[in-house]
């Protein structure tokens, strides 16, 4: 049996004279967990017929990406930031300041930042370019969207059982019919983002 795999033509470089790194973020719009960020560097020619925007790739896809450019890439960093610190920052500058870390995490610096998304704070002295939709426009950011999605779906589904009414190994802390179901039930859990609007009930906290 064969799946046929819709492939897109990724760009590969913004600035091809320069050591070029994608970054991306995961679970901006979850009501629980941290949120997760990854920056990489992809070699010269790196292309794959599964690289896409991750939101758009199967789970099982997914993971078989993240041990490809984890293996391949020039360097690769993850990091993220919890939900506590989301409440005190503000999603927007988490999200940015995630991005920051994981960019501290590679192992070489890069010449040039390409960024997902339309915001950014400026990253040492390193030139950048915010490009919405960027996960589905160059593979660098395509790559950096894959590693934050994997390594957050993974944390998600590591601290599952804690509270196992809320699903997470399911909806990973997204906003779904049943997560909403679980909080009008039973309350938030000390992972919840206290500053996002849980349910349209009074809450109590676990």
């Amino acid at each position: 049996m064969f799946v046929l795999v819709k492939t897109i033509s990724l760009l590969p470089y913004a600035q091809p004279q320069r050591l070029e790194a994608g970054c991306d973020e995961a679970g901006r719009g979850c009501l629980a967990g941290p949120v997760f960020a990854a920056a990489v560097i992809l070699p010269s020619g790196f292309s794959h017929p599964l690289l896409n925007d991750s939101k758009q790739m199967s789970e099982n896809h997914r993971n078989v990406l993240r041990e490809i450019i984890e293996r391949e890439a020039v360097a690769w960093g993850v990091a993220s930031v919890t939900n506590a610190a989301i409440d005190k920052l503000n999603i927007l500058r988490a999200s940015i300041t995630a991005m920051h870390r994981a960019l501290d995490k590679l192992e070489m610096s890069p010449g040039f930042i390409l960024v997902d998304g339309n915001r950014f704070y400026p990253y040492r002295d390193i030139p950048h370019q915010c490009v919405v939709k960027g996960d589905a426009t160059y593979a660098a950011i395509a790559a950096a969207s894959v590693l934050a999605k994997t390594h957050r779906d993974e944390f998600m589904q590591a601290i599952a059982g804690e509270f196992p009414q809320y699903g997470w190994e399911n909806n990973k802390g997204y906003p779904t019919k049943a997560h909403r179901e679980a909080l009008r039930q039973y309350g938030a859990t000390p992972y919840h983002r206290r500053s996002f609007r849980l349910t349209n009930a009074q809450m109590t906290f676990l």
